[in-house]
Parts: C-alpha cells; sequence; structure tokens
C-alpha cells in the first residue's frame, strides 16, 4: 500500500496541530511555512479532515486550526482513511485465489494494526525520541 501526497501531508498537518494542543488555532500558513509545504494544498485538505471532525476551524484575525479532541484520542489510521479511503492493499481481493487472498488480507490486517494502534500523541513523542533511527527501514 502506498500512502500519497494526501495522507503524508494530513499527517503533517495533524501533527503539527498535536504539537500545538491546548496553544490556540494553527494557521495552515504556518505548517505550510515551516514545512515547506503549498498552502493551497493544505487547504484542500483540511476540509474533509473538518468535516470528519478530526479538526475545527477558528475564524477571525488569529484564526486557524486546532484539535477537538485530546492528540492521544485520534488514531493515524482515522487520518489516513478520511483522506486516502479504505486501506487494502490489493482491489479485488475476492477475486483472488485462495492463498493470494489469505496473504493480502494478512498485509491489510497489519497495517491497519499499525495505523488504528499509533495516535498522534506517539507520533509527537517520537519526534522527541532518539531512536527514531529504530522506525526508519524500506522494503
Amino acid at each position: 500500500m502506498k500512502i500519497s501526497t494526501k495522507g503524508r501531508y494530513g499527517l503533517t498537518i495533524m501533527i503539527e496541530l498535536a504539537r500545538n494542543y491546548g496553544e490556540g488555532p494553527t494557521p495552515l500558513k504556518v505548517i505550510a511555512r515551516d514545512n515547506n509545504l503549498s498552502e493551497h494544498y493544505l487547504e484542500q485538505l483540511a476540509s474533509p479532515l473538518r468535516n470528519a471532525g478530526l479538526i475545527k476551524s477558528v475564524r477571525g484575525a488569529y484564526g486557524g486550526y486546532v484539535l477537538p479532541r485530546e492528540p492521544k484520542e485520534i488514531k493515524a489510521g482515522d487520518i489516513i482513511r478520511v483522506l486516502e479511503g479504505p486501506i487494502t492493499p490489493v482491489e479485488g481481493i475476492e477475486d483472488e485465489e485462495p492463498a493470494k487472498q489469505a496473504l493480502w488480507l494478512r498485509i491489510r490486517d497489519a497495517v491497519k494494526d499499525v495505523l488504528d494502534t499509533t495516535t498522534l500523541e506517539d507520533l509527537i513523542q517520537h519526534d522527541q525520541d532518539d531512536s527514531n533511527d529504530a522506525y526508519m527501514f524500506y522494503i
């Protein structure tokens, strides 16, 4: 499964809001600038996140976005599903032969498990951790 820029940048928005949790609204302009991303693209991602209740907009001169719940209550899987759709390694799993179908389902379940047990709090804690290299791998 490959996560697109929608999922990656959406996670960036959410991690930045989690870092600033309790400190007031964060403008997308600041998130875009600090992460060298397009503000316009982040605005497109904010809409489905807001509609799903994962972020809340605050209007006004000092407005921006905030998390409506604590970072420990928001899972990475919630964010990815809103922006990427269902988590599946391949399309048409039901049409595969049983051996391949079992493999695809195991992969799907493993990815879902990681996404559904990782919170925004975990991600910001990981950023502060010196052991980041332990989580870096390539297949």
